[in-house]
């Protein structure tokens, strides 16, 4: 065996005992739901009891206008002693940061405040952004640009009621590498602006355990969810498609040593279809047993 094989094996050997000594120790990570995963046929109460029943220790939220609702999430969270951790907001994809539409930038500035102020009133230390959409009418640089100027007019209110805004990177042509992510949030120079970083979101152009090690602590906030490229026997190509956990291609015992590696301890939000109580459970353990680094196999 040559020098260099000889390093990459050793290097393989060491990072496959650290895993093994770091597997079974379950990570300081609190596990939410996110509300619209649990059946909308029920009130807000019973949705929050539900959460609490499958043994989830927070919830995240949507953005919600109507003040007497915000109350009744609000009475439905302290009552089933499930804290609010998050605040999904709502209206950034139809009418993003980055249009060139003064007046549309200023409804998604106008979503975003309600956001904040749910979020205060929840006792939640997030909202989640989704800063820009790149599109045929907007080019990158313009969605660079534009969205750093539109959520930096939200970091006043931010601070004030001291809410953390945390920008997700999903499927938007946007923010496309850990490196481009991590020096986006650094451009803002500002503590109230951090990652919601979502694990299956990635998937396609990258590995999760790599944006995990380039954030650090850059993240505020995770999204739990699998990711699945379904070959079809006899062909070239694939169907992409969300699953459940431990049904996709993220390597999870890889994700769960990048946080262990990072110290990351906060919370993280399940993020799949919705569904019933089964369902709900299902997930949550298999939730738990990313969190102690084992896979997430069916029952």
């Amino acid at each position: 065996m040559d020098r260099r094989r000889f390093l990459q094996s050793a290097a393989a050997l060491t990072a496959m005992q650290t895993l093994r000594a770091n597997a079974g120790t379950r990570l300081p990570i609190a596990m939410a739901v996110e509300y619209n995963m649990l059946p909308a046929t029920i009130s807000i109460m019973e949705r929050f009891q539900l959460a609490k029943d499958c043994g989830f220790e927070r919830i995240e939220c949507p953005t919600t206008p109507d003040q007497g609702d915000a109350e009744k999430i609000k009475a439905a969270s302290e009552k089933c002693g499930l804290p609010i951790h998050s605040v999904m907001n709502m209206d950034h994809w139809e009418y993003p940061f980055s249009s060139a539409d003064p007046a549309v930038v200023k409804r998604s500035q106008q979503g975003a405040r309600i956001s904040i102020r749910n979020a205060h009133l929840w006792g939640a230390t997030t909202v989640l952004l989704v800063p820009a959409v790149v599109n045929a009418q907007t080019s990158y640089k313009e969605a660079y640009v534009r969205s750093q100027a539109a959520i930096r007019d939200l970091i006043p209110l931010a601070e004030e009621l001291n809410v953390t805004l945390a920008l997700e990177e999903v499927w938007n042509k946007f923010l496309l590498s850990p490196l481009e992510f991590a020096r986006y949030i650094d451009e803002y120079k500002s503590p109230q602006i951090r990652a919601y970083f979502d694990v299956g979101n990635v998937v396609l152009y990258g590995y999760p355990q790599d944006w995990i090690r380039t954030l650090g602590p850059r993240i505020a906030k995770l999204h739990i969810k699998d990711f699945s490229f379904r070959h079809q026997k006899g062909r070239d190509d694939s169907v992409a498609a969300w699953v459940p956990l431990g049904e996709g291609d993220i390597d999870w015992p890889a994700v769960y040593q990048a946080l262990h590696d990072v110290g990351y301890q906060g919370t993280a939000t399940l993020e799949l279809d919705p569904g019933d109580a089964a369902y709900l459970k299902e997930m949550r353990r298999r939730f738990g047993l990313i969190l102690t680094g084992e896979v997430p196999k069916k029952t």
